[in-house]
């Protein structure tokens, strides 16, 4: 069991619709990783961008980028996580995978789907939420428009670290700022967002305004907006235990029946 776990977060440029093109970027910065990390954490749909031309651009999970996510994961021996575009049994999936340096694999879809865009439209909505098991941590992954929905992120299971992949565009980017600090607040968690830069191929903007937030609300990064660049954040178990232990927000959560 590890008291620090070293995350490497990369908040970068997504070129549209192209997986080759975006694998061969990522290649570069995750080769440029030079430090030891246990987790490096990509953006929503790292291959293509946001895109509602899910057709053209799924994979599946036999597919080169799953393989290319596995190969970077035993190379670097780390685990590495984002979304992308799956096709699987004929329906597509915001699918988000963490796969670790032995080459195990798991998944969670996208539970709520941004209506705003179409996204419900064109891919299946996710019904399982999951909280895995990684050096010791318990780790809650989860995509972009579920950070509007703190029931759904609620801890319940005592994880350690909630994190959110996505392309949150620039005009609502001051509601991220604000949820990623409240859902690390109300769950006495370390809370990581990653967001992407850039522009996608129907021109919307993205600043990026990737943050990691202590289980106090307290932003622990440098990251700049509107910048490629990847930072390595040192999260520790022992902070999480001494403000749960001192404070015990926690015991005092109200019960929910959660029906999806």
């Amino acid at each position: 069991m590890a008291n620090s776990l070293n995350i490497a977060v990369i908040q970068t440029d997504l070129i549209w619709e192209n997986p080759e093109a975006n694998r061969k970027n990522l290649d570069d910065k995750i080769n440029a990783i030079k430090t030891s990390v246990d987790l490096i954490i990509l953006p929503e749909m790292f291959t293509s961008g946001f895109t509602m031309n899910a057709t053209d651009i799924a994979e599946t999970m036999n597919g080169k980028t799953i393989s290319w996510l596995k190969q970077h994961a035993k190379q670097k021996e780390c685990a590495i996580t984002g979304s992308l575009v799956i096709n699987e049994d004929g329906n597509y999936y915001n699918r988000l995978v963490f796969i670790e340096p032995s080459g195990k694999l798991t998944q969670y879809d996208k539970r709520h789907t941004f209506t705003l865009a179409g996204e419900h439209k064109v891919y299946t909505a996710g019904t399982k939420k999951i909280t895995l098991e990684y050096k010791g941590w318990r780790i809650c992954p989860l995509i972009c428009y579920d950070l509007r929905f703190p029931v759904w992120g609620r801890n319940t299971d005592g994880y350690d670290l909630l994190f959110y992949v996505a392309n949150w565009p620039k005009p609502r980017i001051s509601a991220w700022d604000a949820l990623l600090k409240a859902r690390a607040i109300e769950n006495m968690s370390y809370c990581i967002g990653v967001n992407r830069v850039g522009l996608d191929g129907s021109k919307y903007e993205y600043p990026g305004h990737s943050g990691v937030y202590d289980v106090l609300g307290n932003r622990i990064d440098d990251f700049e907006p509107n910048k490629e660049m990847t930072e390595i954040i040192t999260l520790q178990k022992d902070h999480i235990q001494k403000y749960r232990n001192r404070l015990n927000f926690l015991n005092d959560r109200d019960n929910f029946n959660l029906e999806v």
